[in-house]
């Protein structure tokens, strides 16, 4: 995991903003400071269903704040995710 991810590019700040932009999706990012967890259990820490923490994941996988893999579970793969950075510095010059 990275400390930092410097973001200094107008493209870079609309996406990133977007993915932080939802209560949700800072919680999951917290989340994942602590540790590599599963869509399962994201979504029972959030309380709510697989499909909305799957979704949520990818919004935040696809900004470059988090790096996914899968892994064989009981019912085929499981998705695991992890944080690529702790600390994000915005540069609007």
């Amino acid at each position: 995991m990275s400390e930092t991810l410097e973001i200094n590019n107008d493209d870079a700040v609309r996406r990133i903003g977007r993915a932080l932009s939802s209560g949700t999706r800072l919680r999951i990012l917290k989340l994942l400071l602590q540790g590599e967890k599963d869509v399962t259990r994201v979504a029972r820490h959030l309380g709510g269903t697989e499909a909305n923490a799957s979704a949520q994941i990818k919004i935040l996988f696809d900004s470059g704040l988090l790096e996914c893999r899968y892994e064989p579970g009981q019912h085929g793969l499981k998705k695991i995710s992890k944080t690529k950075v702790k600390r994000i510095i915005i540069d609007l010059e």
